[in-house]
């Protein structure tokens, strides 16, 4: 019997067809070494950039920016990114990434027209940064002022998510032995009376600490002078907690049985009340430690003073102060990627939008966090507390039209 030669042919799929928006914007995006001191984040993942890159942006990185985060530059390179090796490279890109906000000497870097995305550290600024940014026509958005859909500030609360909850394992080494504390162990066990802490502030910070501390068993008291801001702290938490208003004498009883103490006022961009004073502190147990995030806003303990990674504690009247600013950089891998989540849909919505100027338009979670535009301060805190005149965001708009 003959056989039949029979033919088998194969279908293929179709490569698939990704969908570019037809007002879609190539961006280019730099992303300079941080030269602040202490600043060990980085404002983009490896992979944040393999996804902005497979969109068709360009990521230029100066050598070493992600390594104090232990992000390698090959790591970074094999997402997609330009590993460049000076500053001066990085701030040919149209859009610049930064933490910190930009030195002097970035500043002179920078060209007419760029955009900017990076803290503001209202407190640590002077006029001549705003005149700067305004001069050279700078599109500049700030974490402090950038909202989400919620009508929230989500730069600013992760990383108070950070604080919080990193906070209190500060402390908890702090009271062990090997760095010279009391030798107790944060929280409780069986047959014990666990350890004592008092939270100072019911904002975003102290509700972390406070997760943290009755998640590890010790016994909690938490302060505020805002009933609605505790009511909500409990409610969020779930779980009973012994909260005050801040009566100094309250206050004080709590602090003498006080293990750790965690200070987290906020008062907006205004120095926090010094809640605390030297007599108060002297009247502590000896060996217990203080952690006070509020030492950016000057701290609410009337001992604390400035301190860095390096040198993180001092002791005063036999308590261990721990008063370093930038607590987040300290995990500063955790953060960056905390950071980059928030920082990738923004430029990728810019993108899509058709650039800077229309995603202001069509977005008014992005606009919020504009200050500097069109050789214009668009912020009015900004404008008040450096004196330089403000304009209507809205309305330089509709004059750039």
């Amino acid at each position: 019997m003959k056989k039949e030669n029979t033919k088998v042919s194969f279908v293929l799929p179709k490569e698939e067809m990704l969908e570019v928006k037809p007002n879609h914007q190539t961006l280019e995006i730099g992303i300079p070494k941080e030269s602040s001191f202490q600043e060990n984040r980085v404002s983009l993942t490896p992979d944040s950039v393999g996804l902005l890159v497979a969109n068709g942006h360009s990521v230029f990185i100066q050598k070493d920016a992600g390594a104090a985060s232990n992000f390698s530059d090959n790591e970074y390179a094999e997402k997609g990114a330009h590993i460049v090796y000076t500053k001066k490279e990085v701030f040919q890109s149209n859009f610049i990434l930064k933490i910190e906000p930009p030195t002097e000497d970035e500043l002179s870097l920078m060209n007419n027209g760029q955009q900017l995305i990076s803290a503001v550290q209202m407190s640590t600024q002077s006029r001549g940064y705003f005149e700067s940014l305004v001069r050279k026509n700078i599109s500049s958005f700030g974490f402090e002022f950038i909202k989400d859909e919620h009508d929230k500030l989500p730069f600013v609360r992760i990383m108070s998510e950070i604080a919080g909850n990193t906070s209190m394992l500060i402390a908890a080494e702090y009271l062990s032995t090997v760095n010279n504390g009391k030798g107790l162990m944060l929280g409780g066990i069986s047959g014990l009376i666990p350890t004592n802490v008092v939270v100072i502030g019911a904002g975003t910070v102290g509700e972390y600490a406070c997760r943290t501390a009755l998640g590890l068993g010790a016994s909690l008291v938490l302060f505020d002078d805002s009933i609605t801001k505790l009511r909500r702290l409990q409610n969020n938490i779930h779980s009973p907690i012994s909260t005050s208003t801040l009566q100094p004498k309250a206050l004080l009883k709590s602090l003498r049985r006080a293990d750790i103490v965690i200070a987290a006022l906020r008062t907006g961009n205004e120095r926090v009340p010094t809640v605390v004073s030297e007599e108060m502190v002297k009247q502590m147990k000896s060996g217990a430690v203080v952690i006070d995030v509020s030492i950016d806003q000057g701290g609410c303990f009337e001992t604390s003073e400035v301190t860095s990674h390096k040198n993180p504690t001092f002791n005063r009247h036999e308590v261990i102060h721990y008063c370093v600013p930038n607590i987040a950089s300290r995990v500063s891998r955790t953060a960056s990627m905390a950071i980059s989540n928030i920082v990738t849909p923004i430029l990728l919505n810019i993108a899509d939008y058709g650039g800077v100027e229309e995603a202001i338009r069509r977005d008014r979670s992005l606009r919020s966090g504009v200050y500097t535009f069109n050789n214009r301060l668009t912020n009015e805190l900004l404008s008040k507390q450096f004196d330089m005149p403000f304009f209507d965001l809205d309305l330089v708009m509709r004059d750039n039209i």
